[in-house]
């Protein structure tokens, strides 16, 4: 049955687009006369309700200027000039400073980082302006920036909730008379989202006997994640004291550091070292480092990213499409359901959260049990 699209959807070269026209009594208020945004998707019932819900909020925020203008011009009230009011004066890299020193308290390295490189791009997108120079209608330019720099989706979301959150406590705490720009941005959603598929048991054997032949610390990585399910940070974060080979069960200790946090409460974890986790964990050793990976980490930062861009580059033409490194995490739980390893013991190996009451009592499996069904990975 055909549909006919709202006259402010069209589509170009397979692409959704949504377009308004700025109401003529407005236009006067804004650099160009129409709305265009590409909605960055293929699928006409997501355009579509994509669609619906941007023209929603473009007729809320247009009403609200409206009645801007009844105020100034039916009851002959103006609104104070922000830019006028020194105390209210607050530029981008000072709403950071309050942020971090508000917030930042009892963080760990990587907040302060995040929240620097969000305003750093805010920076680079409008410079180091005023904070009450942004308007809602700039959220948007600086969405298309994030994603003219390439990232994804779920990147822009997390980058616009970082920087509403360093407006809403500087906006508070200074006590400015404005709305927060970057709150309920639109954002498109991303078609490049895939499932994470699990890498054959096949391809893992495989590639585990080329780390052992190649035996460098990139091929230790692999090897040591190939059979622990490691996350690659809370892997390339370790100290090598993390590691514990002279105890009965050898092991590996995972716990927060500085210069790395643990994802959850749950990633605080003992993992059996076993297979070929085991022979990466004797090399890591072998290399008398203080950091397991000096190459990625060091007491001021764990470079995680620089570590996968490496790492996925040389598993692409020995692991199926959509695989990533993270695929092995994928892969370790479906090898433990394979042995009919019971579920909660596979969220204490691999450090998934879980939900229910009962999982909050109790001091968790011991490394025998643990080891126990590990091995059973091996046979």
């Amino acid at each position: 049955m055909y549909t006919k699209l709202p006259n402010y959807l069209y589509q170009r070269n397979g692409t959704f687009y949504f377009s308004r026209q700025v109401p003529s009594d407005l236009q006067t208020r804004f650099n160009k006369k129409r709305v265009v945004i590409s909605l960055r998707t293929l699928s006409e019932p997501k355009a579509l309700k994509s669609a619906i819900k941007l023209a929603d909020r473009l007729e809320t925020y247009w009403s609200t200027l409206r009645l801007e203008l009844f105020h100034t011009k039916e009851l002959k009230l103006s609104f104070l000039d922000n830019e006028k009011i020194i105390s209210e004066k607050l530029k981008l890299s000072d709403a950071l400073n309050i942020y971090l020193k508000l917030k930042g308290k009892g963080k760990d390295v990587l907040f302060a980082r995040t929240a620097n490189r969000n305003i750093s791009y805010a920076i680079e997108c409008f410079g180091d302006i005023d904070i009450n120079l942004i308007k809602p209608i700039d959220s948007g330019k600086y969405r298309d920036f994030l994603f003219n720099k390439g990232l994804s989706a779920s990147s822009v979301r997390r980058i616009l909730s970082s920087i509403s959150a360093v407006f809403n406590i500087s906006i508070n705490e200074v006590g400015i008379n404005m709305l927060n720009p970057f709150s309920g941005t639109y954002i498109p959603d991303d078609n490049k989202t895939k499932t994470r598929l699990p890498i054959p048991i096949e391809n893992i054997r495989s590639i585990q006997a080329e780390c052992k032949s190649l035996d460098d610390d990139n091929r230790w990585l692999i090897a040591l994640i190939s059979d622990t399910g490691m996350r690659l940070s809370e892997a390339v974060g370790l100290l090598t004291n993390d590691i514990i080979l002279d105890a009965k069960i050898p092991h590996i200790n995972l716990v927060n550091h500085p210069w790395r946090r643990l994802k959850t409460k749950g990633s605080n974890r003992v993992i059996p070292l076993i297979g070929s986790s085991l022979w990466a964990a004797k090399r890591v050793i072998s290399a008398n480092n203080e950091y397991a990976f000096p190459r990625y980490t060091n007491e001021k930062k764990c470079n995680a990213n620089s570590a996968s861009n490496g790492l996925n580059k040389w598993l692409k033409p020995r692991i199926p499409n959509d695989c990533v490194i993270h695929s092995f995490r994928h892969s370790l739980r479906d090898r433990l359901r394979a042995v009919q390893c019971p579920s909660d013991i596979v969220d204490a190996i691999g450090g998934w959260t879980t939900s229910g009451v009962g999982q909050t009592y109790g001091s968790g499996y011991n490394l025998d049990i643990k080891q126990k069904w590990m091995e059973k990975l091996q046979l």
